[in-house]
């Protein structure tokens, strides 16, 4: 059994809160767009971190992480890439993959729109964890968190980092 926390899109801006909501997990995936080696460092320095690179990641955070991680965990064949759509629109980069040899785990991010979806058609789930950090369009930040345990997924959560209230000066 293996708990896993959940991340994409952080655009280099760490949050004390990562550690604190990935306390109890044995690793941390981070689906692109890391933002900064920075960044990789610290979450790979609390929890063992598999990553794929993302758009805006540089040179030095693509020769640390691949586009394309597929590996298995707990039974679990995962696939991992920062573009790769969804379910019945997935990216043409990534389609013929899936279509192929569809893993049971489809992690992405881009897009910063939190989406937890089963694709019926490919018997596989689909999860984007939206964005964590503060730049882009989304308006709550996001996280993940999910236990695999002998090829089953289960107690996952979606964790909002809502920012916290600011004290009023007059």
């Amino acid at each position: 059994m293996k708990r896993i926390g959940i991340l994409s899109d952080t655009h280099g801006h760490w949050d004390e809160r990562y550690l604190k909501y990935f306390a109890d997990c044995d690793e941390i995936w981070h689906a692109g767009d890391i933002g900064s080696t920075e960044l990789a460092e610290q979450l790979a320095a609390f929890r063992p971190l598999r990553a794929v690179y993302g758009n805006i990641d540089g040179q030095e955070l693509r020769h640390m992480y691949p586009q394309i991680n597929r590996f298995t965990v707990e039974g679990v064949d995962v696939l991992m890439k920062h573009i790769g759509g969804y379910p019945g629109k997935y990216d043409p980069s990534v389609r013929g993959l899936l279509l192929v040899h569809p893993p049971k785990l489809f992690i992405s991010g881009h897009s910063h729109i939190l989406k937890v979806k089963y694709d019926k058609t490919l018997g596989l789930l689909h999860i984007n964890p939206g964005a964590a950090g503060i730049y882009g369009f989304h308006k709550v930040r996001t996280l993940v968190r999910l236990t695999i345990d002998a090829g089953e997924f289960k107690d996952l959560e979606v964790i909002e980092l809502s920012e916290e209230a600011k004290p009023a000066h007059f």
